[in-house]
């Protein structure tokens, strides 16, 4: 601690910082890691791992196709309403107790500010006829207790409706084929993006074991994390300049099937790639991505502080992080953190990199419009990001999954590697049930032959 003060007094007395703002240096072999330049002087490492599959399956072709067909109408006083049309695309992932698929339904939600985590909208129960939830206020007409004169008509005892013109409406109508994603299949790939802080390496669990199963892995390091470069401009580190950095990785290594893992930060690239690669992307997991709401750095936030305070205060910004981002704070969790070169970057890429969270397109009407299928992880004891969150995004999504592990916090594929590899695994392998064809009336044929 003392250390770090006086480097961090330094830096203010100097106006330099300390920190060493060039790729870490990696002990690691350099099999299976690549350099990857996506940009003069901006490189990222990967690590890309193809397996040597002993058994090469084609994909049969089968599988399920869903429909997802849904009406997203915004108003101008900022409510989203969602029409899901014909079968609701999740009523081929729910069955109703009588084994009947869920009828159609509607859902009625106020988009959530930027800055402020919104409570979790009911998911609309199963009934006949449309179901609205969410939280609106409608306007009685009368006051309470007054009875109605003699000239008023039975109309009168009921809510005035007005009709609202929609600022904006979208209508989303397509037929999504899904198949089982095997380690076997030659055309699928997995890609492993992590949040801020983070590094490839924290995904090490998930690569050996999913490569041991014979799927394609690609784990970028974000710039200015694990051992790519870290150029010494903010601008380096805003979303955008990030995205572009995940959209020319996935170019280089996209199969005919993909399937996008991001933990934190990481999910909002992964979904954004989702929504530039629609038939691209054949999968997605969120783990402890947080809510559909816009990205919009906090005026308030202790990452706004000057470099140099920043790295005075590293030591207890790493205490806090194992704090928050684990259930346990023993021994394994400091050597986890240690071992996997997690929040172990400059105090000048945090700060750009908090200050950079801007993207006002990733809103709760971005997030409705994707008819990927989506599996969301969440830990229970995660301290950053609340499962109201996660179980919002579930509501405001198409087709989406959530499971909670009651064990895990922030970084659970760290804290449950066993428990997150068999979700993820289970959701690789899953396709949804096809009906089968109905049969034809025989009589009917008959009389059609006479």
């Amino acid at each position: 601690m003392l250390t770090s003060f006086m480097e961090g007094l330094l830096c203010c007395l100097t106006s330099k910082s300390t920190n060493i703002v060039v790729p870490v240096e990696t002990s690691e072999s350099a099999d299976g890691y690549e350099f990857v330049e996506v940009k003069p002087g901006r490189i990222l490492r990967v690590r890309h791992i193809l397996p040597d599959r002993s058994v090469v399956e084609e994909p049969t072709g089968q599988g399920g196709s869903v429909s997802c067909k849904r009406k997203i109408t915004v108003y101008r006083n900022g409510q989203l309403f969602i029409e899901n049309l014909g079968d609701r695309a999740s009523a081929e992932l729910k069955t109703c107790q009588n084994g009947q698929t869920e009828p159609n339904s509607t859902v009625e939600v106020e988009q959530t500010d930027c800055g402020n985590s919104s409570p979790p909208v009911g998911i609309p129960e199963t009934r006949s006829d449309s179901v609205t939830a969410g939280n609106y206020k409608t306007s009685e007409t009368g006051t309470g207790g007054d009875a109605p004169t003699a000239g008023e008509t039975d109309q009168s005892q009921q809510p005035r409706k007005r009709r609202r013109k929609p600022r904006r409406t979208v209508v989303i109508d397509c037929e999504r084929k899904i198949s089982a994603c095997k380690g076997t299949h030659s055309d699928v790939a997995l890609f492993f993006i992590h949040g801020v802080g983070g590094s490839l390496d924290i995904w090490g669990s998930q690569l050996d074991f999913f490569s041991r199963l014979g799927y394609e892995v690609i784990a970028p390091d974000l710039a200015g994390h694990g051992a790519s470069s870290a150029p010494q401009i903010a601008a380096a580190y805003t979303f955008y300049a990030l995205a572009e950095d995940m959209k020319l990785i996935f170019n280089r290594y996209a199969r005919k099937r993909n399937i996008l893992i991001g933990h934190s930060y990481g999910v909002s690239f992964c979904t954004f790639l989702a929504h530039e690669y629609p038939e691209q992307i054949h999968k997605m997991v969120m783990i402890n991505g947080g809510g559909p709401t816009a990205l919009e750095p906090s005026l308030c936030s202790i990452f706004n502080l000057p470099t140099c305070v920043l790295h005075c205060l590293s030591p207890l910004l790493a205490w806090s992080f194992l704090k928050a981002g684990f259930a346990q704070q023993g021994a394994k969790e400091k050597q986890l953190l240690k071992e996997n070169n997690a929040f172990n970057v400059s105090s000048f890429v945090l700060r750009a990199m908090m200050s950079g969270q801007y993207w006002p397109e990733g809103d709760e009407v971005y997030h409705a419009e994707l008819t990927v299928p989506t599996l969301l992880v969440h830990g229970m004891h995660d301290k950053f990001v609340p499962v109201e969150e996660d179980q919002r995004m579930a509501e405001i999504l198409i087709m989406a999954f959530l499971k909670v592990l009651e064990d895990g916090s922030h970084m659970v594929m760290m804290e449950c590697p066993e428990a997150v590899n068999t979700l993820l695994h289970e959701f690789f392998l899953w396709e949804p049930t096809t009906p089968p064809p109905a049969k034809k009336d025989s009589t009917l044929s008959v009389l059609c032959q006479i």
